[in-house]
C-alpha cells in the first residue's frame, strides 16, 4: 500500500464525485493514481473486479506501457486520488524500493486473482 506521505508535494489531487468515472478502459493517460480516501472499484468490461483499498495504485499498466488503460475506475463515494506523473513515477521507483516492490505486489495480487477467475 502507498501512503500519501510519499507522493506529497509531487502529486496531483484529483476528487472524483460517486458514481463518476476517474478513466475509462480504453482511454489513454499518462498518470497513474493512489486512492487517498473514499471507496472505488475497477470494472472490466462493467464488470466488477477489485473494490480499491486506501493507497492503493490504479493506471499504473497505462503509465509503464503507454498502452490504453485495461479497466474502467469508478468512484463509489466521493474520493480523493493523488495523480502520479512519469517523472514523479521514475523518482520514486529509483528513490523508495518500497514504492517500487509495492506495486510489484499489487501488480502479482491481481495478476493471480485475473488468473483464479479463468
Amino acid at each position: 500500500m502507498l501512503t500519501a506521505s510519499l507522493l506529497a508535494d509531487d502529486s496531483r489531487i484529483v476528487r472524483v464525485h460517486a458514481g463518476a468515472k476517474l478513466f475509462v478502459q480504453g482511454g489513454k493517460s499518462n498518470m497513474m493514481f493512489v486512492l487517498l480516501s473514499g471507496q472505488a472499484r475497477i470494472l472490466v468490461n462493467d464488470i466488477e473486479v477489485e473494490r480499491l483499498a486506501i493507497g492503493d495504485p490504479v493506471g499504473e499498466l497505462a503509465l509503464i506501457d503507454y498502452e490504453p488503460h485495461s479497466a474502467t475506475v469508478e468512484a463509489i463515494t466521493e474520493c480523493k486520488f493523488a495523480g502520479v506523473d512519469e517523472r514523479t513515477f521514475y523518482r520514486l521507483v529509483a528513490g523508495t524500493p518500497e514504492f517500487a516492490l509495492d506495486l510489484m505486489r499489487t501488480l502479482a495480487r491481481r495478476l493471480r486473482n485475473t488468473d483464479k477467475m479463468l
